[in-house]
């Protein structure tokens, strides 16, 4: 093993040279105050577990303090090391390699792997060399990395999706014996903290989030993407970034949004797509059943993390006073939403062209279930002729109403219809699974 390489391996795995203190070194990257993630790491021999979100979501984090209770050594590959880079160029070669660190027990983390020019082609490799070893990859861009290869990881890798916190996560820290009433308020106060601030880790345990976010936007958003990806227009690509910001919750006009920042229709999709490949933002397709004269292919735009979304545009001022409350409820619904899901489920919403409308349509195999963001407080219950007709002609296994105050069931014909409080989201979606 030549000199570089090992530096570079000492650097990120203090424990070869002190493997009885592995626990404690790896305990001792963890941030002093950890929030513990609903997530479970999965460690199978033969399968790489690729864990893939947005950068600062708190991934590595994660790994760490699940790998600080293994006894198991394990070695971590920072792939944006040029060292590592150059050794990850051939399977055959790493192992070879690092064989005098590597014990027949050892689990492998291969770090930020979208820094690799063939990633899945040199994990695919480094499983079939040793289908014994297990491996974990995380990274925080598509792991199709642009098309750079079709090499398929069928039946050798496990993907697992970690996004920012969400609200079940956050609220696990309150006080399990509070009275129900102060909880609920207590709820509500971090269900608003998500809207303004959204729930990357670091900013949620920060005195100074909003400078966290500013901070995230430009040193991870803008420059990785830039660095990652062939963006010949960075200014072009922020101003994109911000109108989509602007436009959360609405149909997406990509026409407008080029000729606003300068570039052709075709660059805007691009640049669109690299951030969405980046798990910054998600373009919502329209479920279209054939039922009813529906929109069929204009998606609509939200943003993974409603904080992100914030820091680049309508800042992080009070919900009282903005009047952009009912996209932000929709927005933090909808992130709230994505994090339940499986990466199989779909989450759409359906509008017809006379202008009805479903915020959010899931599907998962056959199941619809279908939701609506409410952002006020309700005190009866209220369904809409839009829910109506989409029920009538769809029949979801339920209508959900998420609401800030009501708990309410009903019925339209045969389908439940559930008025519920956004920490009861997960009640609405085990309904996909009865």
């Amino acid at each position: 093993m030549d000199e570089a390489l090992l530096t570079t391996l000492r650097i990120h795995n203090p424990w070869l040279e002190e493997p009885g203190a592995q626990k404690e070194l790896l305990r001792a990257r963890l941030p002093g105050r950890y929030i513990p993630r609903t997530a479970r790491l999965v460690l199978e021999p033969g399968r790489a577990e690729m864990v893939v979100g947005p950068r600062q979501a708190g991934k590595s984090t994660w790994i760490l303090e699940s790998l600080s209770h293994l006894p198991d050594p394990v070695l971590i590959l920072q792939a944006e090391e040029p060292r590592i880079r150059e050794l990850c160029r051939s399977p055959a070669r790493a192992v070879s390699e690092l064989a005098p660190v590597l014990a027949h027990d050892t689990i492998i983390l291969l770090e930020e792997v979208q820094h690799l020019d063939d990633a899945p082609l040199f994990i695919k490799g480094l499983v079939d060399i040793d289908r014994t070893r297990r491996i974990i990859v995380t990274g925080s861009s598509s792991f199709q990395l642009g098309g750079r290869t079709r090499e398929s990881l069928a039946g050798r890798a496990r993907r697992t999706r970690l996004l920012p916190l969400g609200l079940g996560e956050v609220s696990a820290e309150l006080d399990a014996g509070l009275p129900a009433a102060l909880r609920q308020v207590r709820l509500l106060e971090m269900w608003d903290r998500l809207q303004v601030q959204g729930g990357y880790p670091e900013p949620w345990t920060s005195d100074e989030p909003h400078r966290l976010l500013y901070y995230l936007v430009e040193a991870f958003v803008l420059r990785d993407a830039s660095d990652l990806n062939t963006i010949e227009r960075p200014s072009a690509f922020r101003k994109l970034l911000e109108l989509a910001s602007a436009d959360t919750s609405n149909l997406v006009n990509l026409s407008s949004w080029a000729s606003l920042a300068g570039v052709s229709r075709n660059t805007a999709a691009r640049y669109m797509d690299i951030a969405e490949q980046a798990h910054v933002l998600h373009m919502l397709a329209p479920f279209a059943g054939g039922r009813r004269a529906e929109i069929t292919s204009t998606p609509k735009v939200f943003f993974v993390d409603p904080g992100l979304r914030n820091a680049l545009f309508a800042g992080f001022v009070p919900l009282a006073t903005r009047p952009d409350r009912g996209a932000l409820w929709e927005c933090t619904l909808f992130s709230e939403v994505l994090k339940h899901l499986g990466l199989l489920d779909e989450i759409l919403f359906w509008r017809a062209k006379s202008g009805a409308e479903v915020d959010f349509v899931v599907r998962r195999d056959r199941k619809l279930l279908c939701l609506e963001a409410k952002a006020g407080a309700m005190r009866a219950p209220r369904i809409g002729r839009a829910a109506r007709s989409f029920v009538s002609a769809y029949e979801p296994v339920c209508l959900g109403v998420i609401n800030r105050s009501l708990r309410h069931d009903t019925r339209v014909g045969d389908t439940p219809v559930m008025f519920r409080r956004p920490w009861e989201i997960a009640e609405l979606l085990a309904l996909l699974d009865s």
